[in-house]
């Protein structure tokens, strides 16, 4: 199977998001990639199941803001990346996060998702305001979990 390997930078919305944690790259692997208890720190997902290991090709399903999606994991560099994305709703969506230790103890987390797709045609200033409030709420929510 012929996975992407990086975001779409040609779709209509890109959206592009860091912040820093304080918290080992560890930690902030472990909370990121355990998607099951997603709930459990996001108030945006309410279902979250992995099908297996977090390993290229496996898919998870997951619902965010009422929408049920399934993404598939196309590429992991354990503990310092990992990239997912398929078909939900019309868009294409694909997502890829980056850890990078920073030299105080810390690590830089960075988003990036790329949206394509009709109905981002028909409505692209929207649902890029919605991608970007939901990324930067996903990056503040693994920042209070993982520092706990």
């Amino acid at each position: 199977m012929n996975y992407p390997t990086t975001v779409d930078e040609g779709a209509p919305v890109v959206a592009d998001h860091t912040i820093r944690i304080d918290a080992t790259l560890e930690r902030l692997w472990q909370v990121h990639t355990g998607i099951d208890t997603w709930p459990c720190w996001q108030s945006d997902i309410s279902e979250a199941r992995l099908d297996g290991p977090v390993a290229p090709g496996t898919t998870f399903h997951w619902v965010t803001a009422g929408l049920s999606i399934d993404s598939t994991i196309y590429a992991v560099e354990a503990p310092h990346r990992i990239l997912w994305g398929g078909p939900a709703h019309g868009i294409t969506g694909i997502h890829e996060w980056t850890f990078t230790e920073d030299h105080e103890g810390g690590v830089v987390v960075r988003t990036k998702e790329s949206w394509a797709g009709a109905p981002v045609d028909a409505d692209r200033d929207n649902l890029e305001a919605a991608l970007n409030n939901s990324l930067r709420g996903w990056l503040d929510a693994l920042k209070t979990a993982a520092e706990q």
